[in-house]
């Protein structure tokens, strides 16, 4: 079943809305891509008027950055902490705000892979 981005049926009263227009193609939207660790596998989606996004569907690489401003690329290890479910841990399923295991240490993702395409983050103390 698809998912809607569209006005609630209910008033604040607790009543009901009148249908005045069908659904349209526009109120369309999608489940969230779940990151997961492995080889590199991106999927990339038409926008609305042609763009593109690149969701990321699994990497195991991440862009880490130091508190000096340092970057450099580390292999991940494991999903050690994500704030968004706790399940998503045990299923090792990477979102933004997700504590990653890495050689550096662990790392806190800032980046939105479902959007952006990409896993950076910071090295957590």
């Amino acid at each position: 079943m698809a998912i809607y981005h569209t006005r609630s049926k209910r008033k604040p009263t607790g009543g009901l809305h009148k249908d005045y227009v069908a659904k349209r193609n526009h109120q369309v939207g999608r489940e969230f891509t779940k990151t997961l660790i492995g080889e590199k596998k991106v999927r990339i989606i038409r926008g609305r008027g042609g763009n593109t996004c690149i969701a990321l569907r699994q990497d195991n690489k991440v862009n880490v950055s130091d508190e000096k401003g340092k970057t450099k690329i580390e292999t991940i290890e494991n999903v050690v902490e994500n704030k968004a479910n706790p399940q998503f841990v045990r299923t090792g399923i990477v979102t933004k705000g997700a504590v990653v295991k890495t050689k550096a240490g662990k790392v806190k993702i800032t980046s939105r892979p479902g959007q952006d395409g990409m896993l950076n983050g910071i090295i957590v103390k």
